[in-house]
């Protein structure tokens, strides 16, 4: 064998080796994910708003008093932590929050949800014994947000920006359960 095709083997073999080490420990690149991941993306004009999550299915399942506790922090999704970001300042519900890159937490109850953006940045969203990492301390903004009661139901959790009547919401549904947070662009001083 020339020295070129040995080379290559040995380059061939290595990535080989490292994709199956990678997919072993790390995370199966191989097979499909059960929550898969998700990037929702809202732009107009100089706006900029990025949502990265996980999206679980109901398969089923009761979601929210059950698989979703009530009055407990939700990482809002599975796996790793949901994140929010945004390149203008914005106010929702009357406090301001400031451009940058949060991670968004949420308390569902019966009829309302606290919704939290934390300035810190998680890997992931539980720990290994299943505990949410949010760290309280971090907690930049909290509001609370009425639910509405869906006639349909929503198989996988889903977030979205709605502009539709030029009222910029997040929104977040699953199984029969929809919030509808307000975001308002702080225009910029000349």
């Amino acid at each position: 064998m020339n020295t070129l095709f040995k080379r290559l083997l040995l380059t061939l073999s290595t990535v080989a080796v490292g994709l199956f080490l990678y997919s072993y420990f790390v995370e199966d690149i191989f097979s499909n994910r059960l929550s898969p991941k998700d990037t929702v993306e809202f732009r107009l004009n100089d706006l900029t708003l990025e949502i990265f999550y996980n999206r679980p299915s109901k398969k089923g399942r009761d979601v929210f008093g059950a698989l979703v506790p009530y009055n407990k922090v939700w990482r809002t999704g599975a796996n790793e932590a949901t994140t929010f970001e945004t390149n203008k300042n914005l106010i929702i519900k009357g406090i301001y929050l400031p451009k940058g890159k949060y991670t968004l937490w949420t308390v569902p109850k019966d009829s309302v949800w606290s919704v939290l953006f934390n300035k810190k940045q998680y890997a992931w969203g539980v720990n290994e014994e299943m505990q949410v990492m949010w760290d309280p301390n971090y907690d930049f903004l909290e509001i609370d947000v009425p639910i509405e009661k869906l006639d349909a139901t929503v198989e996988q959790f889903t977030i979205a920006f709605d502009n539709s009547t030029d009222n910029l919401k997040l929104t977040m549904a699953w199984d029969n359960t929809k919030i509808a947070v307000p975001l308002n662009v702080l225009k910029d001083k000349k």
